[in-house]
């Protein structure tokens, strides 16, 4: 009887194995399409509003995906006995190995290259969130108090900025879309002025150093410099305050006051005509400042530049270009003749116009997307905000890195520096404004709910030193402004 070759004997096993892996398949798939069959019956006999064919698609795509995530539940089982051989053969020869790390190890090697494109889709869709909530985690070192003492409500659109008189009687002023500037009662919350000389959006307010003069910056391309008078109104009791803890704040929806109908503005004068008028810009001025000593503004435009005027004449004086794309926002520094500019080419410069002879200029690159606002602190520092999410603290002497970044969840607009306590809030996109020191930490975060906190867009923030009862003010699209009492520890101040 004639003997079988080794490789005669291994040509058949392999013949066989092929024969019965075809079966396998035909018979699976005669399986799946009886099983997709009776589906489609019961599909016909079932009421729904789909078509038929829409009924049919969905469950042929449904059909893929269980045959996939059977392939790889096949794939696992194979995977682990193939493992379980493995480890009996290292365990006869002595080796001592775990096997539920190489178990680990070889899945994980397995279901990689599988569930690669899987796994960037979800850390793409929720990165936001789990930034979110992990930034909820974090710890402060210490409580601070935030208390919403009073809401500004008269404007018909969003409000892009407010700022806070620097002489007396000290007012709250805010710039609105819906082409007015409106001074502010603090403690009253009353409107005392309106202005009305604009034929857009009022983009920017900035008061003057000394004198009561106002600067508006506007879409109607130009800036404005007007003056006024107001009298303050009895102040009355503020209503129920209670302290409010600024982490542990809960948020509501606020689907059923968005876009309820605000009251009508406060009948109170108004200032129809500007002592000045700037016009150089050939686009929509944006932000506007006075330079130390209150004889020069600065404007910012989205055609690229932006201008230093005279304010006695009116007339321009330099154009500071160089910018890529559409300025942002410019600031001045309260005791020197600097200028910092933001634009939407993830830059933002300094000017320095200190000596009169020579005009330099440094370009900073920090960002990765539209730098949305820089200001100046009273000490040698430059804090810079962009859509990319992130704060940004520099110092003047050496602006070649960041001497602190602050990473948050959501675009960042024009921030602001406490004078005395230096101290940073940040108004958001998502509605939220939270409060940094200037080494990057964490200090609080103010509340938001259907009762208080803002229901739209944060635009800006302002910091008021000279009053007790209000010491930082919000503005957003929700059409008002809010004043809050931020009490913050001396402890953590030191810190």
């Amino acid at each position: 009887m004639p003997v079988e070759s080794g490789s005669s004997a291994a040509a058949r096993q392999a013949k066989q194995k092929r024969k019965s892996h075809s079966l396998s398949i035909r018979r699976t798939n005669s399986t799946e399409q009886d099983r997709s069959g009776l589906q489609r019956d019961m599909l016909e006999g079932q009421d729904s509003k789909l078509p038929l064919s829409l009924r049919t698609n969905l469950l042929d795509l449904f059909s893929q995906i269980e045959r996939e995530f059977e392939n790889l539940y096949l794939e696992n089982i194979e995977l682990r006995r193939e493992i379980d051989q493995l480890n009996d053969r290292l365990a006869a020869e002595g080796h001592a190995f775990e096997g539920s790390d190489l178990t680990k190890g070889a899945l994980k090697t397995k279901a990689s290259h599988s569930t690669s494109q899987l796994s960037q889709k979800l850390k793409t869709t929720y990165k936001a969130s789990t930034s979110k909530i992990v930034s909820s985690f974090k710890a402060t070192t210490s409580r601070a108090v935030c208390q919403l003492v009073r809401e500004y409500v008269s404007h018909r659109d969003g409000i892009w900025d407010l700022s806070v008189t620097r002489t007396q009687p000290v007012v709250l002023g805010t710039a609105s879309a819906d082409h007015t500037a409106m001074l502010w009662s603090i403690e009253t919350g009353k409107c005392l002025l309106k202005y009305l000389g604009h034929q857009g959006s009022v983009n920017s307010i900035k008061f003057h150093p000394t004198e009561q003069m106002a600067l508006t910056a506007s879409g109607d391309q130009t800036a404005h410099i007007w003056r006024y008078m107001v009298q303050l109104p009895t102040p009355q009791p503020v209503a129920d305050l209670t302290q409010t803890p600024c982490e542990d704040d809960l948020d509501f929806s606020d689907k059923d006051e968005a876009d309820g109908e605000l009251e009508g503005p406060n009948d109170c004068p108004s200032v129809r005509v500007a002592t000045t008028t700037l016009r150089s810009h050939q686009g929509v001025v944006i932000a506007a400042d006075w330079l130390v000593g209150g004889k020069q503004v600065v404007t910012a435009s989205w055609d690229r530049a932006a201008n230093l005027y005279d304010v006695e004449t009116s007339e321009l004086v330099h154009s500071l270009t160089g910018h890529d794309q559409e300025l942002t926002h410019c600031c001045t520094h309260p005791t020197q003749r600097l200028v910092v500019t933001s634009s939407r080419d993830t830059t933002f410069r300094l000017w320095d116009f200190r000596d009169p002879s020579i005009h330099s200029v440094n370009v900073f690159q920090g960002h990765t997307d539209t730098v949305t606002s820089a200001v100046f602190t009273v000490g040698d520092n430059v804090v810079s905000g962009s859509d990319d999410r992130t704060v940004k603290v520099w110092d003047l002497k050496n602006m070649r890195s960041p001497i602190a970044t602050i990473r948050t969840d959501s675009a960042v607009n024009r921030i602001s520096v406490s004078v005395n306590q230096r101290i940073i809030a940040l108004p958001h996109d998502n509605r939220q404004v939270r409060l940094f020191d200037m080494s990057g930490v964490r200090l609080a975060r103010l509340p938001r709910s259907n009762r208080q906190g803002h229901r739209r867009m944060v635009c800006c923030s302002a910091w008021c030193e000279d009053n007790a009862t209000c010491n930082l003010f919000t503005c957003g699209f929700d059409r008002q402004a809010i004043g809050w009492n931020i009490n913050i520890p001396a402890l953590l101040q030191e810190k």
